[in-house]
């Protein structure tokens, strides 16, 4: 009896000191889970942030590239995976290798000798990130050139020293620049600042080209024997032979009342910058730097800072897929969540992120797609 009475108060007494040591365990253990969670999230977070300014840096240059190696990705791992689960799961490899009979060889080839072809590729225009070499072609002319390349006669007159009054012979090279405007080689000393100033554009301009390439994206220090593309630059010296297409004006001071499209003017200012394929937006400078107003109610579902690209900008949600941007602010004067009313001011015109001056970069987006300001604002 004695026995089985030392042992209960040995079992009691371990039992004891495994409590107290679960006690001090369990918060311990709890507590580093915690803090390896904590980091992990962190380092996600810093990760996801670098990612997303290096893709939007110049405003989805680096987006294709990264869906193509996203796609790429996806593609590879179905070939290293297919074998796999064919071997795991033959069942369906042998579900996908019986063609029902509206899938069968004959159906397929009625359809085609139908004139129905069962597949069809649909080619998008590729941007040109660069300069290129066009070889004339018989019935080719300046202006047909320039049309089929979207570019300004002159742009090509330019570029290759040419007159408007020169013909053209079959099999001659001439250069095609990727938009209407000049190349400049850089020299030393220059800067964005005094190529914009001997081309007689904006230096904004040469900032949003997505494919100029800068030593220190946030300085946009140039590299000395590079070529530079100055969209809407003219030489020095030269006289259009065609007038722009669009004269820059004063965006209105009286917001209005939004129009048919429901969209005002957000700001006043000078439009610097017209909507073109790699910056479907507006630009509208003002060295007083005025508040900005959102252009149609709705709530916001973006307002911060990052180091590049946009800089401080927020993104109202007008609901239906509809979206407006506005970027480059000095001051945020809303936040995320926050419902705002047509013509309420949401920040203050500024310089940061990727801007060369006092401006406002101006967005409206339909389904994640950029369109026209222009087409909406009266």
């Amino acid at each position: 009896m004695k026995t089985i009475m030392r042992f209960f108060h040995r079992g009691r007494k371990q039992a004891s000191i495994l409590l107290l040591d679960a006690k001090e365990f369990f918060p311990l253990f709890f507590s580093y889970i915690n803090r390896k969670l904590l980091f992990a999230g962190f380092r996600f977070e810093f990760i996801k942030k670098v990612l997303v300014e290096s893709l939007i840096m110049k405003r989805g240059r680096f987006a294709r590239p990264f869906l193509h190696f996203g796609v790429g990705s996806l593609f590879a791992f179905g070939i290293i995976a297919a074998p796999v689960f064919a071997s795991t799961y033959p069942i369906l490899s042998q579900k996908g290798s019986v063609l029902s009979a509206a899938q069968s060889p004959s159906a397929v080839l009625t359809s085609v000798t139908d004139g129905e072809s069962p597949l069809s590729t649909q080619i998008s225009p590729k941007p040109r990130d660069r300069i290129i070499t066009y070889e004339v072609q018989p019935g080719d002319t300046l202006s047909s050139i320039a049309r089929d390349h979207d570019i300004s006669v002159d742009t090509i007159l330019w570029e290759n020293d040419l007159k408007a009054n020169d013909s053209l012979s079959v099999g001659q090279e001439i250069r095609i620049l990727p938009v209407s405007g000049v190349s400049h080689k850089v020299l030393k000393g220059d800067t964005v600042y005094s190529i914009a100033k001997k081309y007689g554009t904006e230096a904004q301009s040469i900032v949003d080209f997505p494919f100029n390439e800068f030593a220190d994206p946030d300085t946009f220090t140039l590299i000395a024997g590079e070529i530079l593309i100055v969209p809407n630059g003219e030489p020095p010296a030269a006289t259009p032979s065609t007038p722009k297409a669009l004269p820059r004006f004063i965006a209105p001071s009286n917001l209005g009342d939004g129009g048919s499209s429901g969209f005002i003017w957000p700001t006043a200012g000078s439009i610097t910058q017209y909507p073109i394929w790699y910056h479907m937006a507006l630009d509208i400078a003002n060295p007083s730097m005025p508040p900005v107003a959102a252009a149609k109610a709705g709530t916001v579902s973006y307002a911060a800072c990052i180091s590049g690209g946009y800089g401080c900008h927020v993104i109202v949600d007008h609901g239906d897929g509809w979206q407006t941007l506005y970027a480059h602010f000095s001051q945020i004067n809303t936040s995320v969540g926050q419902a705002v009313s047509q013509g309420q001011v949401i920040g203050r015109m500024g310089s940061t992120g990727r801007s060369t001056g006092t401006h406002l970069h101006f967005e409206i987006r339909r389904n994640s797609v950029l369109l026209n300001p222009l087409n909406f604002l009266k």
